[in-house]
């Protein structure tokens, strides 16, 4: 349990950094509150902030459950490479929004694994 304790501290850690980033980006480049919009290099760190929001919402709740669930090894495993596979995308997304694909690719991959594990673990546990 404690290693997916860590990669969930490490995802939180990481949508810190995206947000510092974006923000960082809105001030080199003057992009003024609430625009969303203007020099390219803003508006992929804004788009890489979102992503990864959005990706960690569906990840985080999966992860804590596929441990709760007992998988708690596989779990981690699962969420050590979503995790790299994040920082991957993000460092990609941030140089060439057109390099991004492969690292998403595996970070779905990783997330469909653990939503699968959890559905295994739950018809095993309904079967006892």
């Amino acid at each position: 349990m404690l290693l997916s304790a860590l990669i969930a501290a490490l995802t939180v850690l990481l949508l810190m950094v995206t947000a510092f980033i974006t923000g960082r980006a809105r001030d080199v480049h003057g992009i003024k509150a609430p625009a969303t919009t203007g020099h390219p290099a803003f508006e992929r760190a804004f788009r890489v902030q979102a992503n990864t929001m959005e990706a960690a919402l569906m990840f985080l709740p999966t992860l804590a459950l596929a441990t709760w669930l007992g998988a708690a090894r596989l779990a981690a495993a699962f969420g050590a490479v979503w995790l790299l596979a994040r920082v991957w995308y993000a460092a990609a997304y941030l140089r060439d929004a057109t390099r991004r694909g492969p690292a998403f690719t595996l970070g779905m991959l990783m997330q469909t694994a653990l939503l699968v594990l959890v559905f295994v673990q739950l018809a095993q546990a309904l079967s006892r």
